[in-house]
């Protein structure tokens, strides 16, 4: 009598529980499944596919930037090189100009030596020019018969000789000066003229030695700033390096916590398949359950055939079944961490709307009498690599 009343007051409390649902579609808040379907979170497997993915996705960029931080450093170098040889272009030019600026310099101090020299060409040959005119003048303005009377009074041939010869000497100096220093004040004029075309030209080269300063000058800017954008660019690629190290390391920690996951949950099926089994006819179902199961193989299995359907309807009864798991429909659906439509809000939604088909009432029908078609399996869930177990449309039970 104790056992019919604690039966009557379990279906009471779950047929209120199902009037609720109906009416506010709101069910008891469940967290996250640990069972995953193709409509629902993904898998153990799924998501240390999708890490692997993502690694190694990162292990690819972080090659790429391996390489393209190498390619920088060798940018580097060859700028680096490139700079010291512009910095010693750049010594040679300015050396170069400094050189030029000092023979400008002593040219131009030639220049002013060699016109002083020439200045004082010119007043000498003004000067002997004016000398030799005077002695000339003086020599030719005596009279012929004084000429000759000096000639005569002389005491002897020899001496009108010496005479004749004295006179005719002092002309062939006078010429003789007044030709070397028209020589000379003209070796002094074409040397000025070579001197100041020397300066013309030192000038011309100084002009294309500034030209080439400034050519190298920009050319040494442009190389450092080439040198400080690579800098940058490097240094932004080594922190990317650090950044790709650091989420590699941390993917592999997210692989090794989902590897232990996985491993967990087969020992977990494993365990539950081992466990101890009522017979059906053990279980006496709600009112409810029969909606609450039909609604749930739809969110679960509601794109799957109709063979996918009763194989999830089957798992839950296996786990009522199961003395691994809760003994009632609502209590293997509704257990922490196991339909993922319990925790999303999905199971919600469709019983809300009664979204189940008439397929899903079927299978859930069969489930409940006891129609299995995957055995004992306890789970179910996206087939993986290293799971066996019975494959039904895009789920293996297990």
């Amino acid at each position: 009598m104790y056992l019919k009343g604690k039966i009557w007051r379990r279906r009471k409390r779950i047929a209120l529980l199902l009037v609720v649902v109906t009416l506010t579609g709101i069910v008891p808040a469940a967290p996250e499944p640990l069972i995953v379907s193709a409509t629902s979170a993904p898998s153990t497997q799924e998501q240390i596919d999708q890490a692997e993915q993502e690694r190694e996705d990162l292990k690819n960029q972080q090659e790429r930037n391996k390489k393209t931080l190498n390619g920088l450093k060798g940018v580097q170098n060859d700028l680096k090189e490139n700079l010291e040889e512009l910095n010693a272009q750049l010594n040679e030019v300015v050396q170069n100009l400094e050189n030029l600026e000092q023979q400008i310099g002593d040219k131009e101090q030639e220049i002013a030596d060699t016109q002083v020299a020439l200045a004082e060409a010119i007043d000498m040959e003004e000067w002997q020019y004016i000398c030799m005119v005077m002695r000339t003048r003086a020599m030719y303005e005596y009279r012929e018969e004084d000429y000759l009377s000096e000639l005569l009074s002389a005491g002897s041939l020899a001496e009108a000789l010496n005479m004749a010869d004295y006179i005719e000497k002092i002309a062939a100096s006078d010429k003789k000066l007044m030709d070397d220093y028209q020589a000379n004040r003209m070796l002094i004029e074409e040397h000025k003229a070579n001197l100041q075309q020397e300066k013309i030209e030192l000038d011309n080269l100084k002009v294309l030695a500034e030209a080439e300063k400034s050519k190298v000058s920009g050319l040494i800017s442009q190389a450092s700033n080439s040198l400080t954008a690579t800098a940058e660019q490097i240094e932004e690629a080594e922190r990317k390096a650090k950044e790709y190290e650091e989420e590699i390391k941390k993917k592999e920690e997210d692989l090794d916590y989902l590897r232990r996951k996985l491993a967990e949950e087969i020992a977990l099926s494993q365990a539950a398949a081992n466990a101890t089994w009522r017979d059906i006819s053990e279980v006496k179902f709600a009112d409810g359950d029969r909606y609450l199961l039909a609604n749930l193989i739809y969110c679960e299995a509601g794109n799957q055939p109709y063979a996918g359907q009763l194989a999830v309807g089957a798992v839950v009864i296996n786990r009522v079944l199961s003395s691994k798991f809760p003994d009632t429909v609502v209590g293997v659906i509704y257990q922490n961490k196991q339909f993922s439509p319990a925790g999303s809000g999905r199971l919600q939604l469709a019983l809300a709307a009664n979204k189940a088909t008439s397929n899903c009432y079927k299978a859930a029908d069969e489930a409940m009498a006891g129609v299995t078609n995957v055995g004992n399996c306890l789970f179910f869930r996206t087939p993986i690599d290293g799971l066996t177990g019975i494959v039904i449309g895009g789920h293996v039970f297990y």
